[in-house]
């Protein structure tokens, strides 16, 4: 029952080439940046990630992409990164958009063993109908674009048709997350809006591997604080303290003196 390992190098060592990613964050909020320092490290490429946006310049996922080991993105969110833009322009890199909650809705699906759901978002335009590009060609056509999504019309509050979009769930291969507080058998809590993305992260993940802050011992986590099951976590990583202090911020705003 002991799920902690050694270290973020070990607790990645297994993740092959060609691997999909589940990772959680949003923005730069509750990343687990030493486990991707980790895979940066271990050489491992052709991946694909799911996860709201790609990081920002060289922090994040944004790590992974300059060193060009990303090869698709599933996402909803790219506009802080400019290196993202221009290798999804110039054909280097995949990218499926999503509508944000029908991103969350597809991870938090695939960890519950739901093959897939309707929803009225992206109903009537391209989410549905398709052609949105998913690749570029170097000469800036599109190579691959998004299918045609199956539709239903649904009554709805009115008791009028409105028409619900088919969305398939999604299962990644590795969930990587980061908790404010774990214990050794991979129960987590996550602190304010670093939860985001990661509960989710952790359900679609066949194997999850957690970064914790703090470590505690099994019975410490009180059942009603839990935020994500012990059940769906296979590793858990401690960080050191300087390494939890690590946490950067997208833009600052401040007010001259």
């Amino acid at each position: 029952m002991d799920k902690v390992v050694a270290s973020a190098a070990a607790a990645v060592a297994d993740i092959p080439s060609g691997a999909t990613l589940a990772v959680g964050g949003f923005g730069l909020c509750g990343i687990p940046s030493v486990l991707i320092e980790a895979i940066l490290e271990a050489g491992v490429t052709d991946l694909e990630a799911i996860s709201n946006n790609c990081g920002v310049d060289e922090w994040g996922l944004g790590r992974l992409l300059f060193a060009k080991r990303l090869r698709r993105m599933v996402s909803s969110y790219v506009g802080e990164n400019k290196e993202f833009a221009r290798q999804f322009l110039t054909g280097e890199l995949e990218v499926e958009l999503n509508p944000q909650g029908t991103l969350a809705e597809r991870m938090r699906a695939g960890g519950s063993g739901i093959a897939a759901f309707f929803t009225a978002t992206g109903g009537g335009t391209q989410v549905a109908e398709g052609g949105l590009p998913w690749r570029y060609a170097a000469d800036g056509s599109i190579a691959l674009a998004s299918p045609p999504k199956e539709t239903r019309m649904f009554p709805d509050e009115q008791g009028d048709g409105r028409e619900y979009v088919l969305e398939t769930a999604l299962k990644a291969d590795f969930g990587l997350v980061r908790a404010w507080k774990g214990d050794r058998h991979g129960n987590l809590v996550y602190r304010d809006s670093a939860r985001n993305f990661n509960p989710l992260a952790a359900m679609c993940g066949r194997v999850t591997i957690a970064e914790v802050e703090h470590l505690v011992e099994p019975g410490e986590i009180g059942p009603d604080d839990v935020h994500t099951p012990g059940v769906y976590v296979q590793r858990v990583v401690e960080l050191t303290p300087e390494q939890a202090a690590d946490k950067r911020i997208e833009k600052r705003t401040v007010t001259p003196r």
